[in-house]
């Protein structure tokens, strides 16, 4: 975890025995957001695929600044993968009262076709309403995009990009088809979308595919937020009041279109 999640963020307490589980929160922006979160009060899940060192250190780390948290491990393409993640959850805590869902991919090598798809709209989908059982009205779900994805419909991005862009977006309007469904229950949603970010497997992974790109997206708008920084916004987005669209945008956005 980047040492500024240590660092608190949020009012003293304005989390306080709030139960929050980040998805994809062993490292980068999910790992940032636990730290923000567990700072203000919260206990925090923190949720890994295969990393369990990693996610064990996160969790040391917030322990040891005072907070509490527990890593569950859970491949979000398995429903049943899920479902017994908030088994444990329950059994620990008896429930949760925020989501972020913050785990994306897509652009890794051996995964599949599909995996985009499957991991960027079926699991949010899945990991949403299996967490519905265990939220109560009050409760908030916050979904982490890009611009690059959000505007994905209205504006173009690179080639490279595009499946994983189009995935979330994808991911994003199934979500807020169930915006009624969260509204009956009293749970608020709320989408945060940024521009790129430093030092994210994305954005590595993006310039490796086309070397420049990052510095090019750096040039045009000026500046590119860190994960650290960027954490902080999604951290924000689990108290501040939510947009009149959902949507709470994080850097530039000059030059999109809104979507």
């Amino acid at each position: 975890m980047n040492s500024a999640a240590d660092s608190t963020v949020l009012p003293p307490a304005s989390l306080d025995g709030v139960r929050a589980l980040v998805t994809g929160s062993s490292r980068g922006i999910g790992a940032d957001t636990a730290g923000y979160l567990a700072a203000a009060g919260a206990k925090v899940v923190i949720n890994f695929r295969a990393k369990a060192p990693r996610a064990d250190k996160v969790v040391a780390s917030i322990v040891n600044a005072g907070g509490e948290a527990l890593a569950i491990g859970a491949d979000l393409t398995s429903p049943e993968s899920i479902a017994t993640m908030m088994g444990t959850i329950e059994e620990a805590w008896g429930g949760l009262d925020l989501l972020v869902l913050n785990a994306s991919g897509g652009m890794e090598s051996g995964m599949g076709e599909d995996y985009a798809l499957r991991l960027n709209r079926d699991a949010q989908v899945n990991v949403l309403e299996s967490a519905l059982p265990l939220m109560k009205a009050g409760g908030r779900v916050v979904f982490v995009t890009s611009h690059q994805a959000h505007f994905i419909n209205t504006v173009s991005t690179m080639p490279e990009y595009e499946p994983v862009a189009r995935s979330k977006r994808a991911g994003e309007d199934a979500l807020r088809e169930r915006l009624p469904m969260l509204a009956e229950k009293g749970i608020e949603f709320v989408v945060v979308s940024g521009d790129m970010i430093e030092g994210t497997i994305t954005a590595t992974l993006l310039d490796r595919a086309r070397p420049g790109a990052i510095e090019a997206r750096r040039e045009e708008a000026g500046k590119l937020f860190t994960v650290s920084e960027f954490a902080a916004e999604v951290a924000h987005a689990a108290i501040d009041p939510i947009p009149a669209d959902n949507t709470r945008y994080v850097g530039d956005v000059s030059g999109f279109q809104q979507a």
